[in-house]
């Protein structure tokens, strides 16, 4: 195993910095997953740690090795760099069995037969796949393939697995299956380990921290929870589910315990409390963040303490365990999570409150 260390790195194509100056730390035995749209950088920035990109600038390190400096022009090859990789489409080839896939990279490194037999048997047992390693690789479902795919990046025990949206061509129920039987092989083993996916659900179940990437830079790192309740911009705020983003004036700050400050704000035709990161000045303008389910429906007289809003139900949508409920309000409109069966009806006038804890300000 190993750490990964990303300084100042970027990757130029002619004037358009795909990756531009970023700086990471993968702690060894880590699972970090760099999130974002597409074309953000993610994809690149993971190749550039494979070696199957040439940074234009900083430098990779892998443990004690600097695998490419841009500066001194090192350049560690892919093949040399101890990394095992799942792509995409995973790359079974067709015309191999599951042992001959999963055995492939021993091969190619010259491994005794014996060692070779031991090594597929052990990494096909890690994923449940012992019995198949006689099937031909286009008889195995797409789960299957995923977990061939696993086995041989596993095989040759490398000390950082790279993940490239490996479980994008699943279907959404095989998806959260084989994501949690994933997450449950890398915490076993200990493997350090880099993940690519656009998909934040995904980011926050698998994930010990959380790097979220836009237009080639790095917008905030943080663990999925304080990522997902505390986004350090409007841009993270955004990304994450399908929060209600308020334009608000700020009127009065104060300090709390724990370093957060307490904002009093007011927009059009509403006012009340929340909490942010940083001091701002009596006057200035900032985006309050209020997700969906931390909205309540509720009497008058409740949690004053936060902000609350008057409104009228615009239309409701059955989800199974809740009801998306869109509340229209003068400043324009709410989301709301409600639970399902509430006997909430299109046209009723209704009160809506958030806690002031509940409700962060991003500049």
């Amino acid at each position: 195993m190993s750490n990964v260390v990303l300084e100042k790195v970027s990757r130029k194509f002619g004037e358009f910095a795909a990756v531009n100056e970023i700086d990471l730390r993968v702690a060894e035995g880590e699972f970090v997953t760099l999130l974002g749209p597409s074309g953000c950088g993610k994809t690149t920035t993971l190749r550039m740690v494979a070696g199957l990109e040439q940074n234009t600038s900083g430098r990779i390190s892998l443990g004690n090795e600097v695998v490419s400096d841009a500066a001194s022009g090192v350049f560690v090859p892919s093949e040399r760099r101890r990394l095992g990789m799942v792509f995409q489409s995973y790359a079974i080839w067709p015309h191999m069995t599951v042992f001959e896939n999963v055995a492939y990279p021993l091969r190619v490194r010259r491994r005794p037969l014996a060692e070779i037999r031991d090594l597929v048997s052990r990494s096909l047992r890690l994923v449940e796949m012992e019995g198949f390693s006689e099937r031909p690789a286009p008889a195995l479902s797409g789960g299957q393939q995923q977990r061939v795919a696993i086995a041989r990046a596993l095989v040759f025990e490398p000390k950082v697995l790279l993940l490239d949206e490996p479980l994008s061509n699943l279907d959404a129920k095989l998806r959260l299956q084989m994501g949690d039987e994933f997450r449950a092989i890398q915490r076993r083993l200990g493997m350090t380990t880099l993940y690519v996916t656009h998909d934040q659900s995904e980011a926050m179940a698998l994930s010990d921290r959380v790097v979220v990437m836009d237009w080639g830079r790095i917008q905030q790192v943080g663990a999925p929870e304080d990522i997902y309740r505390y986004p350090a911009n409007r841009t993270v705020a955004g990304f994450f589910g399908n929060p209600n983003l308020l334009d608000a004036s700020v009127e009065a700050c104060a300090r709390l315990e724990g370093g957060r400050v307490q904002l009093d704000v007011v927009g059009h035709g509403w006012q009340g409390r929340c909490e942010a990161a940083t001091e701002v000045q009596p006057g200035q303008t900032v985006t309050v963040m209020v997700r969906p389910e931390d909205i309540r429906i509720a009497p008058a007289g409740t949690d004053k303490d936060g902000l609350r809003w008057s409104g009228r139900i615009a239309h409701t949508i059955f989800r199974g365990p809740t009801r998306s409920i869109v509340v229209e309000i003068e400043d324009g409109r709410l989301n709301v999570d409600a639970p399902a069966f509430g006997g909430y009806s299109v046209g009723d006038n209704v009160t809506v409150v958030v806690p002031r804890h509940a409700a962060w300000a991003v500049g």
